[in-house]
């Protein structure tokens, strides 16, 4: 037999809806985290590009309730993906957090954290936001004001749990992947360090026959993305992934992306192509970040992509590109705040290229380790999509929970 539920607002559902600082405070090199919406993933946020702020200033913020707590709901409110960015914080890492990110803490004597996340996450709920309570501000935004007095309906604590234990269980599998993938990259990165840092295949020298180039001597090519005009919205909503750097963050491969082209956005720019394979580096704004094609794709102008040479593994340029990070930050800075490293400075990064023999012994040994990434984030998006599809049955009350014996 299906519960009753009470309908009422988030503000009362919750014991504090807030939200990060309102000033920036100015960036350090060694200090605390202070994250945005640019560090969101899916699970939590991603600390590598994360900026740092003083002692001092990171005290001020966390007395003014700008830190979370674990089981905190995080929203992100500001910009394009405003109420797409939704996570409950369970990390070990307290970051201070700008204005961008909304922080919902759930009464427990109401309803659980769980309960809270998954509510928000349901399509429904975000179309209701969309229509109905963002800004009409060139920032797509919803303010505070607004999230406190949105409707939120809700059953008793003991079917709240057995709804989103359906979800948990699939949420679980997919960070059990996500952690198995992370523990494979960092064997990946061991090798790499092993041999190409350390050389201790080679007695701890480096091998004779081993060059020096730049990144140019690591690719047929090097491809510059472009993005469609988005004035023709028939150049969209195809088969082909459109990567940008909202795309790039927490993953190996590029498996899903926000948008996709069409047949006809592709053939607008064909030469824009990358296959399989390809090794995609961030050179503008968020630089640094690398990620693999998993399938054929294209890519937008801030992205630089290397399409490896024959015999050229595309494992070590994946982990070599890794390492140069901070130099092409420091290369695309130009004195300018906003990194911008265009296609040319890009490839005239010098780099060691190893011998084909040991880049083909270097590649058999690491393929099983990225084989075995890229089938963990396929099943991660079939997990996705089950609960996706789930989800608003369950939030429906389409699907009774009340039978289910936890």
């Amino acid at each position: 037999m299906k519960s009753n539920w009470t309908t009422t607002t988030i503000d009362d559902v919750c014991s504090l809806v807030t939200d990060g600082a309102h000033n920036s405070p100015k960036s350090v090199e060694k200090g605390y985290y202070m994250a945005s919406v640019k560090d969101f993933t899916e699970y939590g946020f991603e600390f590598s590009s994360c900026r740092k702020i003083s002692e001092e200033d990171y005290e001020k913020l966390r007395k003014q309730g700008c830190v979370p707590q674990k089981d905190d709901v995080l929203v992100g409110k500001d910009g394009a993906r405003y109420f797409e960015d939704i996570i409950i914080y369970r990390q070990d890492e307290q970051p201070a957090l700008l204005s961008s990110i909304a922080i919902l803490r759930a009464n427990r004597q109401k309803i659980t954290s769980e309960f809270l996340y998954y509510t928000l996450k349901t399509p429904s709920i975000k179309k209701v936001v969309r229509d109905n309570y963002g800004s009409g501000s060139a920032i797509p935004r919803i303010v505070l004001k607004d999230f406190k007095r949105m409707p939120f309906s809700y059953p008793d604590i003991d079917e709240q749990r057995k709804i989103t234990a359906l979800c948990s269980v699939i949420d679980a599998k997919i960070q059990v992947n996500n952690q198995i993938n992370k523990n494979l990259e960092q064997q990946a990165q061991a090798i790499y360090r092993s041999w190409f840092v350390n050389y201790e295949p080679f007695d701890g020298t480096k091998p004779d026959d081993w060059l020096d180039g730049t990144i140019d001597d690591l690719g047929t090519e090097i491809i510059c993305g472009k993005t469609p005009s988005t004035k023709k919205s028939e150049y969209y909503g195809g088969n082909t992934p459109f990567i940008t750097i909202p795309d790039m963050h927490g993953c190996v491969y590029i498996v899903s992306t926000e948008r996709y082209l069409s047949d006809a956005g592709v053939a607008s720019q064909p030469k824009k192509t990358l296959p399989p394979n390809t090794v995609c580096v961030s050179c503008i704004g968020t630089a640094g970040l690398v990620t693999l094609v998993s399938e054929e794709s294209q890519s937008n102008q801030q992205i630089n992509s290397i399409i490896p040479k024959e015999g050229i593994s595309v494992y070590y340029i994946y982990l070599l590109m890794q390492t140069l990070a901070e130099t092409i930050n420091k290369l695309g800075q130009s004195g300018s705040t906003i990194v911008n490293l265009n296609k040319t400075q890009f490839g005239k990064i010098q780099v060691m290229i190893p011998s084909k023999r040991v880049l083909q012994d270097f590649d058999s040994l690491c393929r099983p380790l990225f084989d075995k990434i890229l089938s963990n984030q396929k099943e991660n998006i079939n997990l996705s999509e089950l609960r996706d599809t789930l989800l608003p049955k369950l939030m429906s009350r389409e699907l009774d929970v009340s039978d289910i014996d936890l």
